[in-house]
C-alpha cells in the first residue's frame, strides 16, 4: 500500500511533461528503486527525480521512507511503498505501481543486508543469517527482475544492481555478504548474455558513508568516507549514456570534475597514510580512488 501522509502518491499527483534537453518535451521515464529510505538508494532516487524520472520506491521502514521522499524536488511523481523485498506480494505491488506510471524503464536493485555485525568469520557464520543474506541480496532482486523483465524488454530498459568489491576480493569477515554479492553478480552477468534489448549493469559504488558501512565497522569513525551523493554523477552518466551491459566501478565512471571534488572531500586516508579501513592504501591500486573497497 502507498504510504499515508508524506509526499503525494501517484494517484494524487498531476502528471507533467519532463524536459529532455533544452526545450524538448518527452514523456517521463519510470524507475523502480529498492532500499530508497537512506544511503545510496535515497541519493539515487533524488538524482533520478531531478532528472525527470517518475519513481516507485520501497523500504522496510515506512517512516524513514516517508521522510526520505519528503526531500525530493517539488513536483516529483513518486509511489512509495513500505514493505520487505523478500515478500512476493510486496514485489507484486512494486510491479503494479510501475505499470500504473506507464511501465518501468529502469530497475535499481539497491536493497540489501550486511548480515551480522560485527562481521563473523565463515567458520562462525550463523547459517540462518547466511540464508537471509542470500534471500535479500540474491533471490529477492532476481525475483523482482524477473517480474519486471517483460516491461523492461518492451521499453528497452535497464537493470542496475549494486554490488561490492567484496564480491571479487577476499576480505576477512566479508564472506557472507561477499558470497551473496558474487552470486548476484554472476546472475546479472548471465542475464546480460541472455537479454538483447535490456541493459544489465552491476556497479561497485566504492566505500560510502552509509549505515551499512558503519555496521561493518562498529565503533569506528567513518566520516572520512564520501557521502552517497558524491557518486551519483557516475550513475547518471551510466544511465544517460546507456553504456554497454557489464560491471562498473563508480570511480571509473565519474566525470573528471566530480571525481576531483570527491577526492578532495574524502580520499579515504588516515593521518598515518593507511586506508581508512586499516589496510595499506597502496595495496588496492585503483580500488582506493574512492576510499577503498566498495561495500555500500
Amino acid at each position: 500500500m502507498p504510504l499515508p501522509g508524506g509526499p503525494p502518491s501517484v494517484d494524487r499527483m498531476t502528471d507533467t511533461q519532463v524536459a529532455h534537453g533544452p526545450g524538448t518535451p518527452r514523456a517521463a521515464r519510470v524507475a523502480v528503486v529498492t532500499g530508497a529510505s537512506r544511503g545510496l538508494g535515497r541519493a539515487l532516487a533524488r538524482a533520478l527525480a531531478e532528472d525527470g524520472y517518475r519513481l516507485v520506491v520501497d523500504a522496510r521502514n515506512g517512516d524513514a521512507l516517508r521522510a526520505a521522499m519528503a526531500g525530493l524536488p517539488a513536483g516529483a511523481v513518486v509511489s512509495a511503498l513500505a514493505g520487505d523485498i523478500t515478500d512476493p506480494a510486496h514485489r507484486g505491488d512494486l510491479s503494479r505501481a510501475a505499470d500504473a506510471l506507464g511501465g518501468p524503464d529502469l530497475l535499481i536493485n539497491n536493497a540489501g543486508t550486511l548480515g551480522p555485525s560485527p562481521l563473523p568469520a565463515i567458520a562462525d557464520f550463523p547459517l540462518d543469517q547466511l540464508r537471509t543474506a542470500f534471500e535479500v541480496n540474491v533471490l529477492a532482486p532476481i525475483a523482482l527482475t524477473q517480474l519486471l523483465l517483460p516491461a523492461l524488454r518492451e521499453r528497452g530498459g535497464a537493470v542496475l544492481s549494486i554490488t561490492s568489491d567484496a564480491a571479487v576480493e577476499a576480505y576477512a569477515g566479508w564472506g557472507g555478504y561477499g558470497a551473496a554479492k558474487a552470486a548476484l553478480e554472476q546472475a546479472c552477468n548471465v542475464l546480460a548474455a541472455e537479454e538483447v534489448a535490456v541493459r544489465v549493469w552491476r556497479v561497485d559504488p566504492g566505500d560510502l558513508r552509509t549505515q551499512m558501512h558503519q555496521d561493518a565497522f562498529p565503533g569506528e569513525d567513518i566520516t572520512d568516507r564520501p557521502l552517497p551523493e558524491s557518486v551519483t554523477p557516475a550513475f547518471r552518466r551510466l544511465i544517460s549514456e546507456r553504456m554497454p551491459s557489464g560491471r562498473y566501478r563508480a570511480a571509473d565512471l565519474m566525470p573528471a570534475g566530480d571525481l576531483a571534488a570527491t577526492d578532495l572531500a574524502a580520499d579515504g586516508r588516515a593521518a598515518d597514510g593507511r586506508a581508512a579501513d586499516g589496510r595499506a592504501g597502496e595495496a588496492h591500486g585503483a580500488e582506493s580512488v574512492l576510499g577503498g573497497p566498495g561495500r555500500s
